[in-house]
């Protein structure tokens, strides 16, 4: 019997307004970004030209990817916007724009970043742990780069904050197509959050 597939067709994309250390993740964003474009997957992310936001956008645009930006006021009045999106919104706050996006989209990947990246990805990863939605959310685990977070959840389910099956409910992969597959063939946990 055949597993299940979801229909993806956008993915909101949480990644850094910086590029990190070296090119490394500079060239994982533009592989991403392409591969979604080429596998007709709608991107849509926080509207700037920055970081490897701005790079993951270019890619999947080169390949003729659809990508949707969603934009707070404050970093459109700086300037910030990119300027080749298939469609931007303007909204009026960060956390308008985390709503909106995932309003849009039927999946979620995290790329490597900063704070702003963690707490989008995590605020996603809690929203299906309480059912408010079924959208699966991955890492996209660059050169390992997600590990630590990964033994920091490890660490909440030996101190009984977490279920261990609760591990399960992010999706981890290293390549790109590998963690679109995952994605497409996510089953959520079903044990209760409660210990």
């Amino acid at each position: 019997m055949s597993q299940p597939v979801r229909e993806i067709r956008h993915v909101a994309v949480f990644c850094g307004s910086n590029t990190g250390l070296g090119d490394t993740y500079e060239k994982a964003a533009a592989a991403l970004g392409s591969a979604l474009a080429k596998r007709g997957i709608g991107i849509v992310y926080g509207g700037t030209h920055k970081g490897l936001m701005g790079i993951l956008a270019d890619a999947a645009l080169a390949e003729g990817g659809r990508v949707h930006g969603v934009i707070n006021q404050r970093l459109f009045d700086r300037g910030h916007l990119h300027p080749g999106l298939t469609e931007h919104e303007i909204v009026p706050s960060m956390r308008v724009r985390k709503e909106r996006m995932l309003d849009v989209a039927d999946a979620c990947i995290a790329l490597p970043g900063g704070i702003g990246t963690l707490e989008e990805f995590m605020e996603a990863w809690t929203l299906n742990q309480l059912g408010e939605i079924d959208k699966p959310v991955g890492l996209y685990n660059v050169g390992g780069f997600h590990e630590p977070f990964m033994a920091f959840i490890d660490t909440m389910i030996a101190q009984k904050f977490l279920p261990p099956e609760h591990r399960n409910g992010v999706v981890l992969e290293g390549e790109p197509d590998a963690l679109i597959d995952a994605l497409a063939a996510f089953e959520k946990p079903v044990v209760p959050k409660w210990l």
